[in-house]
């Protein structure tokens, strides 16, 4: 069992530190806002994540490695959220983040944290195949447990981790210092991982119905 559960924690923790879209989010939220603001969005987040690793367990991506046509909806739906984020970033401009900083409530970025990786069923593939590949063939009620439990820890200690680093007053000044071109930087880099998620999605696509 200890083996098992090492072997997700490696395969998480090296996905997890990957900068992506989380980390864009939680850093123009934290350093351009409020650190409770940054944390209610990494709610949203660890939530999306903890759905994504039970439905892993349920199965779901069996379903989506049989039906493609759901996962690639969703995935298209995903890069267009994360296109409109892009858009609403680079129009700030020297102006307030994508979601208005300080002006921005729990809820609002709890919802923000939480679509931003619940559009994205690619999570789900990994959980799905990092589960198969380090869980036994018929593991146990407890093993399940403690594996979707241990990503679900993992999320929330990886992006706590972030919040509270990038929401360091130190950090938040130099973010008002530079606040026109980290929006647009964050803009080009949100807007470049949208369409590369809509580009890849639709080349599938067509090599599909090739």
């Amino acid at each position: 069992m200890l083996t098992a559960l090492v072997t997700i924690a490696l395969l998480h923790w090296a996905v997890l530190v990957l900068p992506g879209f989380n980390f864009v989010l939680i850093g123009q939220l934290a350093a351009g806002g409020k650190r409770a603001t940054a944390m209610s969005a990494v709610a949203g987040m660890t939530a999306a994540t903890l759905m994504w690793a039970v439905l892993a367990v349920a199965g779901v991506g069996m379903v989506f490695a049989a039906h493609p046509g759901i996962r690639q909806t969703a995935q298209i739906a995903g890069g267009l959220y994360l296109a409109y984020l892009a858009f609403k970033l680079w129009r700030a401009g020297n102006g307030a983040i994508v979601s208005q900083g300080e002006a921005m409530g729990a809820a609002a970025a709890f919802r923000v944290g939480f679509l931003t990786s619940a559009l994205n069923p690619k999570i789900a593939l990994f959980y799905g195949s990092v589960f198969a590949t380090a869980l036994p063939a018929s593991p146990s009620a407890t093993m399940v447990l403690l594996a979707v439990g241990l990503v679900f820890a993992n999320s929330v200690i990886w992006h706590s981790s972030l919040a509270l680093v990038l929401s360091r007053p130190a950090v938040q000044r130099a973010y008002v210092r530079h606040l026109r071109v980290l929006n647009r930087v964050s803009a080009l880099l949100v807007g470049a991982l949208g369409v590369k998620l809509i580009a890849t999605t639709l080349q599938e696509i067509r090599q599909r119905f090739a």
